[in-house]
This record gives structure tokens, sequence and C-alpha cells, in this order.
């Protein structure tokens, strides 16, 4: 018989919601030597990798990595976009029953996605003998990783405090899943003050813990740790854990049971693993880049990283897998805090540009609805069934509200989608808004802000952060291998998310 081709038994897809590339050395003094380092000093990191498309945010970025494909191919235009003259959420699915709880949290699937991810093609491969799972928080990190012939995709339901699937998948949860809900770990994490890992005063990558810049952890909760999680717990529920490192914590023990429930990395061919750490995004918008919170959690984060690497060395045996780490979207200094050390940077409103929009296009075409929906991506999404009602052109309507946007001080390209092409952009911009563009699923028109501005309000009291746009502190990630047959080094050329 002839030998086979040597594969990985195990691959393991990491994606870290929010994590901007210089986290790798901003904190690198501090980290372990089995989580980050570990990867940087014995696997292959990408130094130079970039999102090839806006909007950058969570459903495009999990799509994007986990089927090498752009928004305008593979359908998922953001994590809300307009689909048949509605606003829809990327995953959600009135088809599809929730599975393992009576939430509507699992009314979910990958309908939206047009094309195969990795699992996808794995399983065409093997005939449907390698097995594909998807863990996280968030279920379109779940389940836009897991693709559409996954084994199965998981994520977290806030009302019952337990991993849920849908129909889509099975009709009942596995009994791993069921053996592992049953070991109530959230209320575990939850049971306890959130200090920091070590003492406050040694946070130095960091602002002042009580400050100006950072929201609330949740809705009347102020972000200032020690964090009180069983009191917030009683208040708030589940949903707490989110804006908690242990979040991540929760998300890995999940992957692990299902290495062990599944017998991932132990099967005849390759199987295949997506892990989505959704925490780092929850702290991350509601404190920003520089607060003591996201930087304890990248500390926490790297421990559970060594901790999960060494489970890995010991149940699939180190060198049988083979494992990358990246991230979805970086994400934006707050501006407040930037404007206080004299930085050019601010918001727009993006709610008042719309509805100015609208009063607009009323007003010149003698609309009694609005034409423009109350959407986001950077994206002005035309109603066509108010202005097909009206006996008004689409063409003459764009370009209006093209001609009306380039007069506002907040942007520095406004651009008709369909005619991109012919549009005055620099190359790296306009490459990011064409792949970007999905037609009919984004909106007509694009903006892109100036640097450092970003849509929200430009508000002295704005906190926390946001992401989407084409600038470095959005699409510049990091990307590591390691593992099977990964040799040790680096590359500075510049690489996709898609690749």
């Amino acid at each position: 018989a002839q030998a086979q081709p040597q594969r990985p038994k195990l691959v393991v897809g990491i994606v870290i919601d929010q994590m901007r590339w210089d986290y790798l050395y901003r904190y690198y003094a501090r980290y372990g030597e089995g989580g980050f380092k570990r990867m940087l000093g014995e696997g292959f990191s990408v130094e130079n990798c970039k999102i090839p498309y806006i909007p950058s945010v969570t459903a495009i970025g999990h799509s994007s990595i986990w089927t090498g494909s752009v928004p305008s191919i593979h359908g998922i235009a953001g994590n809300n976009f307009v689909k048949d003259g509605k606003v829809v959420y990327c995953t959600a699915d009135d088809t599809v029953n929730p599975v393992g709880s009576d939430s509507k949290a699992g009314k979910m699937s990958p309908r939206n996605l047009w094309v195969t991810t990795i699992g996808d093609e794995l399983r065409l491969a093997t005939n449907n003998r390698s097995k594909v799972i998807g863990v996280a928080l968030k279920d379109r990190a779940s389940i836009l990783p897991a693709g559409h012939h996954a084994n199965g995709a998981f994520w977290f339901d806030d009302k019952s405090g337990k991993f849920i699937t849908s129909t889509f998948y099975m009709e009942k949860l596995p009994e791993w899943v069921n053996k592992f809900n049953k070991q109530k770990l959230p209320n575990k994490y939850l049971s306890k003050k959130w200090e920091t890992l070590y003492p406050i005063d040694s946070y130095k990558e960091s602002t002042s813990d009580d400050n100006n810049y950072e929201n609330e952890i949740v809705e009347g909760e102020k972000a200032v740790l020690p964090l009180d999680l069983p009191t917030l717990y009683k208040k708030h529920g589940y949903k707490i854990l989110r804006s908690t490192p242990f979040g991540c914590n929760l998300t890995f023990d999940i992957a692990k049971a299902a290495i062990e429930g599944e017998n991932l990395g132990r099967n005849t061919d390759t199987d295949l693993l997506t892990i989505s750490c959704s925490s780092t995004d929850y702290i991350g918008h509601q404190v920003g880049v520089n607060a003591i919170e996201t930087e304890d959690c990248y500390l926490r984060l790297d421990k559970a990283l060594a901790d999960f690497f060494a489970y890995l060395d010991q149940t699939v045996g180190k060198g049988n897998y083979l494992t990358f780490l990246t991230a979805d979207h970086g994400a934006a200094h707050n501006y407040n805090m930037l404007r206080s050390h004299k930085y050019p940077a601010g918001g727009w409103d993006y709610d008042a540009t719309t509805q100015a929009l609208n009063d607009h296009l009323k007003d010149k075409f003698h609309l009694t609805e609005n034409p423009v929906f109350p959407e986001d991506n950077y994206q002005f999404t035309f109603n066509k069934g108010v202005l097909a009602k009206a006996d008004v052109d689409l063409d003459d309507a764009v370009e209006e509200a093209v001609k009306w946007l380039k007069q506002q001080k907040d942007f520095i390209y406004v651009v008709d989608n369909e005619h991109l092409v012919e549009a005055a952009i620099p190359a790296p911009i306009k490459e990011r808004l064409i792949n970007g563009y999905c037609h009919g699923r984004s909106g007509e028109i694009t903006v892109v802000t100036h640097p450092q501005y970003f849509g929200g309000k430009d508000d002295p009291q704005y906190k926390g952060t946001q992401h989407g746009q084409p600038f470095p502190y959005d699409t510049h990630i990091p990307c590591i291998y390691y593992g099977w047959n990964v040799p040790h080094g680096e590359t500075t050329q510049e690489t996709h998310i898609t690749d």
C-alpha cells in the first residue's frame, strides 16, 4: 500500500476578538513562557497581517479568516446588513430552533454565508471522516468559522448560562455538551471578585483605573477593579461573564471538552477546532485600548493559552497539532484620551447625519418616509421600497446623497459603491472598499472618516472605543502559526487575513 501524505492530527484556529497587533509586544514583558511567547518563540509570526476590506467588524472578520474570501464574495456584509429590504443579523435564522435552551439566541445558522469554510472543504476532502467543531461565546464567532457542514457549533446563552446550538446542526445536544453544562462553570467564575492578576500599581501600560475614558463595564456598574462579580451576577445575570477575562477561560474549557467529547485529534483523518475568544471585544468596547481591565484581560488570556497548549501537548501530542492565532479586527484609541494629548481625533454622530440626510432627500424628492435605513458599517443603505413608491430613481437618490455627504466635514471620502473603480481614492483604501462591498447587502454609499475619528458622537464625555475603518489601528492584526511542520521565523511582508 502507498504511504499516505503526512498530515496533522488536529488543526486549532484561535481568533482573539478585537486584538490589535501591538498587544503582542505592548504586554510582552509580562507574558509567561507558555502562551504568546511560546507561539512567537517557536512558531512563525506574520508581523504585517492586514485586513483587506472594510468594514472591519466581527462577523466579516471570522468569515474572511475561515473562508479565505471577502464580503463581496462570501456575503457577510456586516454584523448586521440589509437583506431583502430588511435589516438582518448576520446569523439570524427563523427557520431553525434552539437546541439546549428555549432562548431566541438559539435561532441561528450560517445560511447567510454564501461560500464554504476551511472546515467545509476538509469534510468534503475526507468524505466526512474529519470532524469540525466551533466554540465561542458569540454565536457568529462560532457559527461562521465552523461553516455549513460542521459536526457542531456551540455558543453561550446568557439566559440559561449554558452552551447551546440550533437545529441547523442537530436535534439534541451531544452528551459531552450536557455534561459540560452540568458543571455550571459560569457560576464558578462569577463566584469571586475580578481582581488584577498582579498588584494594580504595576500596570504601567495602562491609564489609571478610574478615569474619564472608560465606560461602565455593564450599565450602571463602573469599570474599576476589583469588580464584585457575585453581586453583579445577581443584578445582571450570566451576561456579565462576557465582560470579564473569565469568558475566555470558559471558552477554552469548552474547547477542551470538545476535544475530549469528540475525540478530536485521535481519528484517522485531520480534525478541526475553531475557537473564538469574545470577552476581549466586550471589554475593549467598554473601556478602550488603554485600560487596566484590557491589560489584565490579556495577561490572563496568556495564561489560559499556556494552559491550553499544555493540554494539547498532553492529549494530542506536541508536534501532532497545528494551530494559528489571529484576530478579526483591531480597535481605535479613545478619541478623548488622544485629544487630551493634542492628537487629532474625534467622532461623528451617525444617527444625526442619517436623519439630516433623510430630511434633505425627503425635501429634494418630496418623500413622506425616510429613504435611508438607520444602519451602520460606515455605509448608507437606501430603502428601495420607499423610493419605488414615490417613483424616485435609485441612482438619482444616491447621486444626490453623495453630493450632500461630501459637503459634511466628517469624511475624507464619500463613494457610490457601484462606481468605486472610478473614485479618486488611494489604492489601499480603494481595494478595501471594493472587497467590502457586497451588492444587494451592503449600503449604496460608503464613507471614510478622518483617521482616528469613528462613528458614535463627537462627545467630550465619550468613553470606550470602536472599530470598522481602513486604518492600521483597525486593520493590523496578529497572525502566528505554531506546531506541526511550522518552522520558527517571521515575515514583515504584507499578508492578509484571507491568507
